[in-house]
């Protein structure tokens, strides 16, 4: 089929009846359900735009196996143009979501194409696994498929690996084998928008001990397969609230979820990795989706972070306090931040690696450097939009109000900004800036950021060994060679 309209995916989501709990009650029809409405239409936004002649030769492509135009996220990078195109799609969607929407099509897409081209990887284990994840990218990919993952255990004793929790089967672990498939029970999270999504694909990060061997999974099944069970968050936003009073938090709440496998059948051709506790914690490093999606996360972190910067910058002009030093100091140094993103995402294209398999992926010290300052630089665009605002964010009143006759002139008078710009542009710049920055649709957005790619205290640290074992520090030598006397300054004639 290849690529798939808007239509076509909301069809897709009709059809299917996941359990979903929300608010304390089952959900049955996703797609009327107010609190996934705007979301949804959102993401089927993303997918008309493969077929808008605007967009559609740079985020899709043709494939050689099946001739049909296909997404290019299920592009194989070979070169760097292949890395270019890649590109492409991940700015195109990040900048019609403002790069709020952390899990959009494209994401995962890219976990199971990386899989796909490094199956070998797998093989050495089983070859079996090998042979279905390559099945499983055609699935995907031939049916333009969204979806969702849960790698992350429970946080229930993080001291205990978990094999050593007190419920055997708290974190999600292996039952038993039968002829038709493989057991699964236990719990994963944080399954971003995963009642719109059309399936979940399991893998964990490394970490497992021997013990773990029940608990090393890694294989994909429909979002309603029987006795997979999504529990919802609390919705950040009711699904009824105006557009123009929360202009961000009405059509971009993702929607987080704890995924709780009661006894479900993976069938066998759906198992990619089971019970070998090696190749679980090779799994990242070995196929390239530790790097290849963070490309996408780069990107997106990219264009969110020059959206919040944009907000902070309009915000200060508006009531004209970006004439003050501090305040340009500030601001000066958001732009700075967004910048120097674009630099590393520009030097981990241009200086790619590439994999035994021939697979090009981004660099790993710019892109792993990327990785490691957005959960920084993102709190702090927030902070400094908060100090800009300062009281004036709390105090905007509603479009009700904005629209009444009898308040129009007080709506002018008291709300307007510095000369030239209206109480109503102010207020709904003002508004823009509150969903960001004060809403609790905006701090789930800084929560996510600082957590997107795992614990940063883990990950610099990870980071800091590969980079030591990568690097001589050869100049901390040269430099007490001379010390020493070992060299003779050279005198130039």
């Amino acid at each position: 089929m290849g690529i798939r309209t808007g239509s076509q995916y909301i069809e897709g989501l009709k059809f299917r009846q996941p359990e979903i709990w929300l608010s304390g009650r089952r959900v049955t029809n996703v797609y009327d359900e107010v609190v996934f409405k705007q979301p949804i239409h959102e993401i089927a936004k993303l997918y008309d735009m493969q077929h808008d002649l605007a967009f559609q030769d740079k985020i899709t492509h043709l494939c050689e196996e099946t001739g049909d135009r296909v997404n290019n996220a299920f592009l194989v990078p070979k070169n760097a143009e292949d890395l270019k195109a890649r590109r492409e799609l991940f700015e195109a969607y990040a900048r019609a979501t403002f790069g709020l929407m952390g899990r959009t099509p494209d994401f995962l897409n890219i976990v199971v194409t990386s899989l796909y081209s490094n199956s070998d990887f797998l093989a050495k284990y089983n070859s079996d696994w090998a042979t279905n994840i390559q099945n499983y990218y055609r699935h995907v990919r031939d049916n333009d498929l969204f979806l969702t993952h849960a790698i992350i255990n429970p946080q229930n004793d993080r001291s205990k690996t978990s094999h050593e929790q007190q419920d055997m089967y708290t974190h999600l672990g292996a039952v038993e084998e039968t002829p038709e498939g493989l057991i699964v029970r236990g719990a994963k999270m944080l399954a971003t928008l995963a009642p719109i999504t059309d399936e979940v694909i399991i893998y964990s990060f490394p970490g497992f001990k021997p013990g773990d061997e029940r608990y090393a999974l890694a294989f994909a099944i429909p979002i309603d397969t029987p006795g997979l069970r999504i529990l919802c968050r609390e919705p950040m936003q009711d699904g009824t609230r105006n557009v123009a009073d929360h202009p961000l938090a009405s059509r971009f709440e993702e929607m987080d979820a704890l995924l709780v496998f009661n006894d479900v059948l993976v069938p066998w051709n759906r198992v990619f990795l089971y019970n070998n506790v090696e190749a679980a914690n090779l799994l990242y490093p070995k196929t390239g989706i530790g790097q290849q999606p963070s490309h996408q996360t780069g990107v997106r972190g990219l264009v969110k972070l020059q959206f919040a910067t944009e907000v902070a910058v309009r915000l200060a002009d508006s009531i004209g306090v970006d004439v003050y030093l501090n305040v340009q100091n500030d601001l000066g140094e958001l732009i700075q931040s967004v910048e120097s993103i674009r630099a590393l995402l520009k030097v981990a294209e241009q200086e790619y690696e590439t994999l035994p398999s021939g697979d090009v992926v981004p660099a790993y010290i710019p892109i792993e450097t990327i990785r490691g300052l957005l959960p920084t630089l993102y709190p702090r665009a927030i902070e400094v939009m908060q100090i800009i605002g300062a009281g004036g964010l709390l105090m905007s009143p509603t479009e009700a109000d904005l629209t009444h006759p009898e308040l129009a002139l007080d709506m002018e008078r008291y709300y307007g900004g510095r000369k030239g710009v209206s109480g109503t542009d102010r207020i709904h710049l003002f508004k823009l800036a509150w969903d960001l920055c004060g809403e609790a649709f905006g701090q789930r957005l800084l929560q996510y950021e600082r957590y997107y790619t795992g614990d940063p205290i883990r990950k610099r640290a990870i980071f800091y060994n590969n980079y030591k074992k990568l690097h001589a520090f050869a100049m901390v030598d040269e430099a007490l060679d001379v010390s020493n006397g070992a060299s003779e300054p050279k005198i130039m004639k």
